[in-house]
Formats: C-alpha cells, structure tokens, sequence
C-alpha cells in the first residue's frame, strides 16, 4: 500500500509543488491539498492519511495549533495513535516553533527550500514511525531544548533505567544520526539500533524519536552525561 498524505498549505504554489514531487514516486499517494488548519483537521478525520505535511502559519487555525489538537485526540482516542504523523514543512527557522511542533508530537520538521529528495524521506520516515528534522536546525533546536541552567531538572524519569548500549544509542541519535548511521557507529545491526529505540521509548512514554533526543539534551545525556 502506498505511504497516504494529506498536504495542507496555504500558498497554492507550494501544495502544487509538493504534490508533484510526492506523486512521482510510486510508494506515496497525496490524498487531498488544503489551505487551512480547520480544512486539514477536516481531511485527517475523512481520509485518515498515514502523514500530514503541514505549514506553521495559515489562516484561522495554524500548524501548532493542528498538531496539538490531533495530539490531544490520539491520547482520548486510541484507534487514531498512529495516525497521521505530522511532518511541518515551513518557511520560518525559528526555534519557538521547532520546539513547539516537536514537543506537540510532529514527527518532523523541515524548511521549504529543503530538497525534493528530503521531502520525500521525511514523509517515508514518518510513515514508519521514524523523524527527519532539516540538517540546519537538528543539533541545534535539540541543543536548545535543554535548559541553559539546571540542566536535568525537567527531564522526565524513565520508568527504568536506560542501559550502557541504550545510551550510547541515545547520545548517537541527539547528535542528529540515522538509524544507519548509528548502526555502523555502533557496529551492530539496524535492526538492533531499533529494538533498544523502542525499548527507550517505551521507558521515557516518548511519542517518537524526536521527543528521545530531546530529552538527551535535557537530561544531559547528549552532552556526556548519565
């Protein structure tokens, strides 16, 4: 079955673009094009798409406002968990809004003069429960997310302790590395950098990766800490 999205966007020349470039690959389907947050809640609940590109700002309901509604209904309603994950694709790199998205539960985060290529994976990363966050902002914004004095007074405790290899997975993924490439940082196999990914977020009731290397940062993890 082909990776199903909604694009919602306000500016007719981006949907257009976006969609051309989703619709040449075989493996995705665009569902629907919108041009606002209250025409984009709309679509999830008719069409129920795996993913939803979705800009910040747009009349009436934003972007963050969206992400956060669609949140809020995956937690009192669980047949709609896994659906749709949310890629924010704007023009605006400012770090109120990374957070905001990303905190909110938006599994990815790009600028639109990233790449056709990029756009493709990020949406084919989502679909499978992964992230992709624009190379420019990635350690960055994650950086940012911990605090600049207490670090590691606000992170959440992990149900149980993280293992040595599962922290060495952590700090790989908060420094903005693939699966891949932690794979072969670490000389183990994909599959097992996924295993010990599930098992921490399990442990730290995290929504998605993002939200894992977030928290390495503000636990202090990422930074060399335990």
């Amino acid at each position: 079955m082909p990776i199903s999205v909604v694009i919602a966007d306000d500016q007719e020349m981006v949907r257009t673009g976006f969609r051309m470039i989703l619709e040449s690959r075989p493996d995705i389907e665009v569902l629907d094009d919108v041009v606002d947050g209250e025409a984009a809640l709309d679509a999830v609940e008719r069409l129920r798409p795996d993913v939803l590109l979705l800009d910040i700002r747009m009349p009436g309901i934003d972007g963050l406002e969206v992400t956060r509604r669609l949140a809020e209904r995956a937690a009192a309603h669980p047949e709609y968990q896994e659906k749709p994950r949310i890629v924010i694709v704007t023009t605006f790199d400012l770090d109120a809004y990374v957070h905001a998205a990303l905190r909110g539960g938006a599994s990815g985060f790009l600028l639109k003069d990233a790449s056709p290529a990029m756009l493709v994976e990020a949406v084919r990363a989502a679909a499978v429960g992964d992230s992709l966050v624009s190379p420019a902002i990635t350690v960055r914004l994650l950086r940012e997310l911990a605090p600049a004095t207490g670090r590691g007074a606000t992170a959440r405790t992990p149900s149980e302790p993280l293992t040595e290899r599962e922290q060495d997975v952590v700090r790989a993924l908060a420094s903005g590395r693939t699966n891949a490439e932690i794979a072969a940082e670490l000389y183990v196999s994909l599959s097992t950098v996924k295993t010990h990914l599930a098992r921490v977020q399990t442990k730290l009731a995290a929504r998605n990766r993002v939200e894992i290397a977030a928290w390495a940062w503000e636990s202090g993890l990422a930074a060399g800490g335990t």
